[in-house]
């Protein structure tokens, strides 16, 4: 797995946890100014990665690929992390639903952008979540609105930035540290020497005690 991809996979991990999203909001103001009870943050918001929606009307796109999803047919949403707000007493959904987009591994801006394009093509009708297990009591219909927010990475290309920019998309930048296959492998040779440099000076040692 190259960098790109193991940073990619941690922050999609650690987004998966709603104090982790609810702190990622926090880098854009406006976004976590949203979030119903600020006292109650973690209560007032639920993270779901990779989240489903059930389509009541269908819909049909032709772009790069054509997409047909039939009426109530359920579609995985192309973003990574939904962040739904909800009523800390009465535990409904309200407001605004943000989604968050990670740059993927190998993926431009035009393919970071389509991403984002196509999920207000799903979500501009009347739709419902499907919800996560721990969540089912939560009342789920659309957003009175949807934002996006990107997640880019040390290894995200300028020109995406400049894209984002351009198109008055707000995004933040995250440095997650992962340790790759190669920083174990050679951590793990390091220790190894030492640890023979260590035993030889020890095996000489009682050779020398012995010689006494």
């Amino acid at each position: 797995m190259s960098v790109h991809a193991a940073e990619y996979e941690t922050l999609l991990a650690e987004y998966s946890n709603a104090e982790a999203a609810i702190t990622l909001l926090k880098q854009h103001r406006p976004y976590w100014e949203m979030i119903p009870s600020l006292r109650r943050p973690e209560e007032s918001t639920i993270a779901i990665p990779l989240p489903i929606v059930r389509l009541q009307d269908g819909v049909s796109y032709s772009g790069k690929s054509n997409i047909s999803i039939s009426p109530g047919q359920a579609v995985a949403l192309p973003c990574d992390i939904a962040v739904i707000m909800c009523d800390p007493e009465w535990k409904v959904k309200v407001g605004v639903e943000i989604f968050v987009f990670i740059h993927r591994p190998n993926e431009d801006f035009s393919n970071l952008l389509t991403r984002w394009r196509l999920t207000q093509i799903w979500l501009d009708q009347t739709y419902e979540w499907v919800m996560p297990d721990h969540y089912r009591y939560v009342y789920s219909q659309e957003a009175e609105k949807i934002y996006p927010l990107f997640v880019l990475l040390p290894e995200t290309p300028e020109r995406i930035q400049q894209g984002l920019k351009g198109a008055h998309l707000p995004f933040v930048m995250q440095n997650p540290t992962v340790h790759s296959t190669v920083e174990i492998t050679e951590s793990f040779e390091s220790f190894e020497s030492f640890s023979q440099l260590e035993l030889g000076k020890i095996q000489q040692d009682q050779g020398r005690d012995g010689e006494i």
